[in-house]
């Protein structure tokens, strides 16, 4: 098979590119600075010249809270990156995998969101990944697969996992919130899962995936100071009004993945697993962010 990775230098297309170079796969990578997804003649001729199998999306803006005030350049990202990319593969042949966000959905739910569920995103980052699902969709319908995950951490680029072990060697006490709930999910499980995906024979659509189980950001927060030898005592509860944001966050985060697991793709491993794992794997990745 060959595979086309958009998005390849980021935290999860890094991790995705990962995957396929050990497994021995044909992979081209193309970074932002190598493709720009809202660029219709860039990426016509990047899948015409590639003729991938399998392209892999992981190009996102992914700023939620600058999203707010800058939709344009969200919009062009999330939702015309992604059409862009179905039109061309329309016109060559092959499937997407396109990634995509619990933010579709309101977070106000209190058990796991089916694929199905209605969307109701409350920002402007969850509008324009709901935008992003819907376009890929409608114009690629019989070769478009739409995944969802949620609390995505790796050993590239940032994310909520080096800054708390950052502040951790800050600060005597950290305050997190401990009223939002969701999955706390590993890029290199999440990659593994994709790759898989791509791989299978199941009918296209929306799947969630993410490492199973789930806890809060106090919860996680607490696991992550046990992984360095932290004492996890430090870290207090707190509630979301000691945060304030310009975007509002999801209450309710955890993802189903009966689909998922019908479809006949690979259980993800439990997120606590996941975090130990990616610590012993990437330990000073996590440290030096």
């Amino acid at each position: 098979m060959r595979w086309l990775v958009t998005g390849a230098r980021g935290q999860l297309g890094s991790d995705v590119v990962s995957v396929l170079r050990a497994a021995g796969e044909d992979v081209q990578p193309l970074g932002s600075a190598e493709l720009d997804v809202t660029d219709a003649e860039a990426v016509d001729a990047a899948v015409g010249r590639y003729a991938p199998d399998v392209l892999v999306n992981t190009a996102a803006y992914t700023a939620v809270d600058a999203a707010e005030t800058d939709k344009p350049a969200a919009h062009l990202v999330n939702a015309v990156g992604p059409a862009r990319l179905a039109v061309a593969l329309a016109r060559y042949g092959g499937r997407l995998v396109h990634v995509s966000t619990d933010y579709v959905f309101a977070g106000d739910a209190d058990v796991p969101y089916p694929v199905d569920a209605p969307t109701a995103p409350r920002s402007v980052y969850g509008r324009t990944k709901l935008d992003g699902e819907v376009a890929v969709r409608e114009l690629l319908p019989d070769a478009a697969y739409v995944v969802r995950t949620a609390w995505v951490y790796g050993a590239a680029g940032t994310n909520f996992v080096k800054t708390m072990v950052r502040l951790a060697g800050q600060r005597d006490t950290v305050d997190v919130v401990d009223d939002q709930r969701g999955s706390p999910t590993w890029s290199a499980d999440l990659a593994r899962g994709l790759v898989a995906l791509g791989r299978s024979s199941a009918a296209p659509g929306v799947y969630h995936c993410t490492n199973s189980g789930n806890t809060t950001w106090f919860g996680f927060t607490q696991a992550i100071f046990e992984e360095i030898g932290a004492d996890a005592s430090r870290v207090h509860p707190t509630d979301s009004t000691a945060f304030v944001r310009p975007a509002p966050r999801p209450a309710y985060s955890v993802l189903s993945d009966t689909e998922w697991l019908a479809a006949g793709l690979p259980a993800m491993p439990a997120w606590r697993t996941a975090l130990h794992q990616a610590f012993e794997q990437h330990g000073p990745d996590f440290r030096s962010g």
